[in-house]
């Protein structure tokens, strides 16, 4: 999964681009060697009909959002995060921000902390107005990491952000999907008109030559 060059953060930003061909976020070389072989990471269930994730909306329209019974909250204003809580997938993990390669990849939390996640800082932190990305390993050479259950997240489900300004923001599980690495829709990252959040890490079936085949992604909004 690679992204255009980004070097700072701004407000309402456009989404960021996802190459078809390219490397999985989260799915390495490192993985290949590596990552459990006698395990798979939990799936999502098969999409909803009446789901499609958010996508970008013409300059001067309203960007279509993702159904939910919880009404959005007010975005927050921009502050680092500090800590992950998932309490229903036991997720409790500290973060270190990410940034781009030279390849215009995005990076990924240190290898051998696997119990790290990452939020890239030049999107919107989370909370704050537009989509904010997290990621984190599902897995080492020495079994699950901290994202290893995210497949079993459901809609109406609970995340929180602790932030640096001792605000917590609370997000709410829209959907969770699966996209093949060679597959990845850059709509995974498209502003929607509001504070929203995305928790990616790898998925699909193992292979030892290639590592993981697909991305499991989480789409969340802010609803306190």
């Amino acid at each position: 999964m690679t992204f255009p060059a980004r070097r700072r953060r701004s407000r309402g930003a456009g989404p960021l681009r996802a190459g078809a061909a390219a490397v999985a976020l989260l799915c390495g070389a490192w993985l290949v060697h590596d990552g459990l072989t006698t395990a798979q990471p939990p799936s999502p269930p098969p999409p909803s009909a009446t789901y499609a994730p958010p996508t970008a909306a013409p300059t001067g329209a309203a960007a279509p959002t993702a159904p939910s019974a919880a009404p959005a909250a007010p975005a927050l204003a921009p502050s680092e995060p500090r800590r992950l809580r998932i309490p229903s997938i036991a997720v409790d993990a500290s973060f270190v921000p990410l940034g781009l390669d030279e390849h215009g990849a995005l990076g990924t939390p240190p290898i051998g902390r696997p119990d790290l996640v990452g939020w890239y800082r030049d999107a919107p932190t989370p909370g704050a107005d537009g989509t904010a990305v997290v990621v984190g390993h599902v897995d080492d050479r020495h079994g699950p990491g901290v994202l290893y259950r995210l497949g079993l997240l459901r809609p109406g489900l609970t995340i929180t952000v602790t932030r640096q300004d001792r605000r917590t923001a609370t997000f709410t599980v829209d959907a969770v999907r699966s996209y093949p690495k060679s597959a990845f829709p850059a709509e995974v990252y498209a502003p929607t008109g509001r504070a929203e959040l995305r928790v990616i890490t790898c998925g699909g079936h193992y292979d030892r030559r290639t590592g993981y085949d697909s991305n499991t992604v989480v789409y969340a909004h802010l609803t306190a």
